[in-house]
């Protein structure tokens, strides 16, 4: 991947010097115990970035956060199975990454609170999510927004998702902040925080 990397930097670079390089984000999870023939943790996989020296090749790391089930400020009583793994937390999320690349910003590619209001149950591998209401990932989408702005080492957040309405087997609309009835909390709630 850092090979890649550095051949689209380089070509980005020559192009326009002012186009923003960021990292591909990989998704976040533990599922793999390290690396397997099936995949990597991401924790690991940009580990190996790092030392791969992808850090030269980027204007700023992506990351993704998009299993919370508590609020961005919560930095424990996950209920789930491996309560203390990072990627259940907002900030333990952010020191992963930035501890894994210190010198560089981190830009959230992908950013979002899973709701089933508004659909029905949840599908299989989602269920973790059933108790989040649309009101909570109103607050705290705004509250990752507040954190992200004012900590210092996140440079851009990308809130996913606004309208999708696929709610199947990927449950992308139960992430999406304009909800089945038209509303939008989290503009709202967004909007408060930016200033907009």
């Amino acid at each position: 991947y850092t090979q890649m990397l550095s051949a689209a930097y380089q070509a980005i670079k020559n192009a326009d010097s002012n186009v923003l390089v960021i990292s591909g984000a990989p998704a976040p999870t533990g599922f793999f115990n390290g690396c397997s023939t099936s995949g990597c943790d991401d924790d690991k996989f940009i580990r190996q970035m790092a030392n791969a020296g992808a850090a030269n090749f980027m204007d700023c790391v992506g990351i993704h956060y998009n299993e919370g089930i508590l609020p961005p400020t919560a930095t424990s009583g996950d209920p789930r199975g491996n309560s203390g793994h990072y990627t259940r937390y907002y900030q333990s999320m952010v020191n992963v990454y930035a501890g894994t690349f210190p010198g560089k910003q981190l830009c959230f590619t992908e950013l979002g609170y899973l709701s089933p209001e508004g659909y029905g149950p949840l599908p299989a591998g989602f269920e973790w999510a059933a108790g989040v209401t649309v009101q909570n990932q109103a607050e705290w989408l705004a509250d990752a927004a507040r954190l992200s702005r004012d900590g210092g080492r996140v440079r851009l957040m990308i809130v996913w998702n606004v309208d999708s309405d696929h709610f199947g087997a990927d449950p992308q609309a139960g992430f999406a902040i304009v909800r089945p009835d038209n509303t939008c909390r989290a503009c709202v709630t967004l909007g408060a925080v930016m200033g907009g």
